[in-house]
């Protein structure tokens, strides 16, 4: 499995679970705050196609996923790996 990056920042709580399942489910990846990095914000909006929401998850392949469930990750991995 390559990298996966995760767009979030501290205040949201969807960032917070799907973090969470990452590290429970042992599955590494890079975390980019998009709260103090304005660079970081434009880039995952433009990733999410033009949606403020976040998180914004980059899988390895390129699928991009916009504040997705936990059934929603455990899908994509299970695709991915």
């Amino acid at each position: 499995m390559g990298e996966i990056v995760v767009y979030s920042a501290d205040w949201c709580g969807d960032c917070r679970r799907a973090k969470a399942w990452f590290r429970e489910n042992g599955v590494p990846f890079t975390e980019v705050d998009v709260e103090h990095d304005e660079v970081a914000r434009e880039r995952a909006v433009g990733i999410a196609g033009g949606r403020k929401n976040i998180p914004v998850v980059v899988l390895a392949d390129g699928t991009v996923l916009v504040e997705p469930t936990n059934t929603q990750l455990a899908s994509a991995i299970a695709v991915e790996g």
